[in-house]
């Protein structure tokens, strides 16, 4: 069995869009980029509201208001998608 250890100190410091993709960079220079299919409310969102982001705390997370959508840097790490 092997396992993984996800750092949970990693902390972003940007976020990108393509059509299909959200791409997020981590302050130590580490990029990482996920389908927008593991996430329908960003999916679904028009390419403006995808921009109105902002960090929780120090760059622990990524927050939309009007989609009401949250993910941890930690989660992205991990691989997990939304419910």
């Amino acid at each position: 069995m092997s396992s993984s250890i996800v750092d949970v100190n990693a902390r972003a410091r940007d976020v990108h869009f393509t059509e299909d993709e959200m791409t997020v960079h981590l302050a130590d220079g580490r990029k990482i980029s996920v389908p927008l299919a593991w996430f329908p409310r960003l999916l679904h969102a028009t390419p403006q509201q995808r921009k109105r982001w902002v960090f929780l705390g120090d760059g622990e997370g990524i927050h939309w208001e009007e989609m009401d959508e949250d993910l941890s840097v930690a989660g992205l790490l991990r691989g997990t998608r939304a419910p």
